[in-house]
């Protein structure tokens, strides 16, 4: 019987958890439904749910982000690069790494890749070892005619075990890593 009671109890429980999550009210549990949503792809919804975490918590870092990450998916460049600031603004060091990384990505989708340079080297000087931040700082040299600094920060990239940097490597450059790199 007792057994039956408590397996009745941690049901009733697990549905009241399961409900909206305005139930518990708490800003990771709005955080967690939107994680859930934009794993889904429902990126409004996510929107929304991260916007409630925020309303309640206005120094969760990581609601920031995956909102930002979110508007960045939706193709709303200028809310998802006010996130991003906003966690380089309050994050602890790698969440601003992070952020300096993100919205320069932004900035080069947008076609501003004079102004997502900075971020990368932000980015790179807050984490040497950031092979993403190496990548798109590449890609916007490569935009704006610099083929120097691309060859270099390619090739920093690939050495930081970036795939996707090896292979631009491997089609431009074949004896890439034969070269010495710059000291």
């Amino acid at each position: 019987m007792k057994r039956l009671a408590t397996s009745f109890a941690l049901a009733l429980a697990g549905l009241a958890l399961a409900g909206d999550p305005c139930i518990a009210d708490s800003a990771n549990s709005w955080y967690s439904s939107g994680f859930t949503m934009h794993r889904s792809g429902e990126l409004k919804e996510a929107v929304r749910m991260y916007s409630k975490a925020i309303e309640i918590d206005a120094q969760f870092v990581m609601a920031y982000q995956m909102r930002a990450a979110a508007w960045q998916s939706m193709h709303n460049f200028s809310k998802a690069i006010d996130d991003y600031t906003t966690v380089i603004t309050i994050g602890e060091p790698s969440f601003r790494a992070v952020g300096y990384l993100n919205r320069g990505i932004v900035k080069n989708m947008e076609g501003r890749y004079s102004e997502a340079i900075p971020d990368f080297d932000l980015a790179i000087s807050m984490d040497k070892k950031m092979g993403p931040a190496y990548f798109h700082r590449a890609i916007a040299r490569s935009k704006m005619g610099d083929t120097t600094g691309n060859l270099d920060d390619f090739r920093q990239a690939a050495r930081l075990g970036d795939p996707e940097a090896e292979r631009v490597l491997d089609l431009s450059t074949p004896g890439w890593r034969q070269i010495r790199p710059p000291q």
